[in-house]
């Protein structure tokens, strides 16, 4: 074991995969000079040089595109996207290429080699260019996965396992908690599942949902709630598309109560497809209505980011109104 920050475990992710198979190949914008912005891909070009590292021009279509093209022909492409905030360019790449060539194609080719790898989420003062979270626009398109990694651990192996999957991924970096968590680590390879979501710790009053960075604000707030006498049961849904339905719905029937918390805006968020399919399954089970704790529906604020992002204030207010209701 080794103690790794979020971005170092991304890093050895990567090291790895491109260790153990020559196919597979990272680039986007700065990748390849000096890391990428955020220093994730430090390193590799000089491990593993520059045809298999390096930089790409400021053009997010042509990155998407240009991987589309080399996982068609087996290649293993891991793309960069410098901020998710940036991914609508290549959003018909994504959603109408990379999503739907082996359906087109009738399973004749296929884009499953790629990983779009893209730094999401606020609490870095960024402002509103450099902290959306825009996972929700493509848990709406079938034919890719969504993944969302909440510490440096689940990180590294979800990451490997995003890569090594047969089908194109979008894995999206909770760049808040890049520095900031700090934990354990495997240095050997490993893989963690994918579209199965994570018991974090059981409980039996309330079922506290999240996925990323929000985590740690939903364990705060079980802090909070805990010496209230609240037991709470905290999953980490991990994949979103497609998302771990059976052990959602397995709590909420043992705990009658659900809360989601995302940092994206309210309205569209995936909250509002969780909780839809859990009132389809649960309904006779709810003790109270299922609570979304989100981000506003506004541009996200500069100056009043605090008051933007859902934090374990909210949330424990949430869980008390849900318990009393």
């Amino acid at each position: 074991m080794a103690k790794m920050n979020l971005l170092q475990a991304i890093n050895n992710a990567l090291d790895i995969a491109m260790a153990d198979d020559p196919k597979v190949i990272c680039f986007g914008e700065d990748v390849g000079s000096f890391g990428g912005v955020f220093r994730a891909t430090s390193h590799l070009q000089e491990k593993y040089g520059h045809d298999r590292c390096f930089n790409t021009p400021l053009v997010e279509q042509g990155i998407i595109g240009f991987a589309n093209g080399l996982a068609a022909q087996g290649s293993v492409p891991v793309a960069e996207i410098q901020f998710a905030d940036y991914i609508f360019p290549a959003f018909d790449q994504i959603v109408n290429e990379s999503a739907k060539f082996r359906y087109r194609s009738g399973n004749l080719f296929d884009v499953g080699g790629l990983t779009i790898r893209t730094p999401y989420g606020g609490g870095i003062a960024g402002g509103h260019y450099h902290s959306q979270s825009p996972e929700a626009y493509f848990t709406h398109t079938p034919g890719l996965k969504v993944v969302v990694p909440r510490n440096p651990h689940q990180a590294k192996g979800l990451l490997l396992a995003s890569i090594r999957d047969p089908n194109p991924v979008i894995f999206f970096e909770p760049k808040r908690i890049y520095r900031a968590s700090e934990g354990e680590v495997p240095e050997e390879d490993y893989q963690l599942p994918l579209a199965q979501a994570e018991v974090v710790k059981e409980g039996s009053d309330i079922t506290l949902l999240a996925w990323g960075a929000q985590m740690e604000y939903l364990s705060k707030a079980n802090e909070m709630a805990e010496k209230e006498g609240i037991s709470c049961e905290l999953i980490d849904l991990r994949t979103l598309l497609p998302w771990d339905i059976d052990t959602v719905v397995a709590s909420v029937k043992k705990t009658g109560r659900l809360l989601v918390s995302h940092e994206a805006p309210l309205t569209g968020g995936f909250a509002g497809e969780i909780a839809a399919m859990v009132q389809e399954r649960c309904f006779l089970s709810l003790e109270s209505p299922i609570a979304r704790v989100t981000g506003l529906d506004t541009p996200y604020p500069l100056a009043l980011e605090k008051e933007y992002i859902p934090d374990h204030l909210k949330i424990y207010e949430a869980i008390k109104h849900s318990i009393n209701f």
